[in-house]
């Protein structure tokens, strides 16, 4: 029972820094706007796809996370 109290503390820093950064997210300039981002913007359609952002924040977390289970 106590690893499950050690596992609901650690989801819920998990879920306090996840809103950190949801928060402040716009005071970060180059998230979302790393080259190699698809950006199309026309009349009618704009089509945002973040790519390179997806792929530095999975590395981050793969890495974090392969830090954490050491």
């Amino acid at each position: 029972m106590p690893d499950l109290g050690r596992t609901l503390i650690l989801l819920g820093l998990l879920l306090v820094v996840a809103g950190l950064l949801v928060i402040f997210a716009d005071k970060i300039p180059w998230i979302g706007r790393l080259p190699g981002d698809i950006y199309y913007k026309s009349d009618r359609v704009t089509f945002y796809f973040p790519i390179v952002t997806s792929l530095v924040v999975s590395v981050v977390l793969s890495l974090l996370f392969y830090l954490f289970r050491r």
